[in-house]
């Protein structure tokens, strides 16, 4: 929860990630000040808030190089110079979107306690 640190090597276990590869992603999370880490012998990360006030995307957001679902969507390429006449250009921004606000409703505690909203 909020106030217990965790242990990487712990949660690099439970979920079945290398050590290094949980490393990257919870220092990208600490700075976006998502996660806050602790030294010595109680050590670890823990989150900064309660798990209900994170929504997914955020978290996502922070973790991941891109979330974009085709690279002509990412932020931060050059924009495609077929992207005005593409056929499906407009069926990717709309799935983007809706990923978006569908992501942005779901909160950290709702993925913990296995309940999406419906609508």
């Amino acid at each position: 929860g909020v106030e217990k640190n965790v242990p990487i090597r712990e949660i690099a276990e439970r979920q079945g990630f290398s050590d290094k590869y949980l490393e990257g992603i919870v220092s990208r999370l600490s700075s976006a000040g998502l996660v806050k880490s602790g030294r010595g012998k109680y050590g670890g990360y823990r989150l900064v808030k309660d798990p209900s006030e994170y929504n997914v995307y955020e978290i996502l957001y922070a973790a991941e190089d891109s979330i974009a679902l085709v690279s002509c969507l990412e932020d931060d390429v050059e924009p495609c110079p077929m992207f005005n006449d593409c056929l499906t250009a407009p069926l990717w921004q709309y799935l983007q979107d809706e990923f978006r606000h569908v992501m942005e409703h779901v909160s950290l505690q709702d993925v913990m306690d296995h309940k999406f909203p419906t609508e």
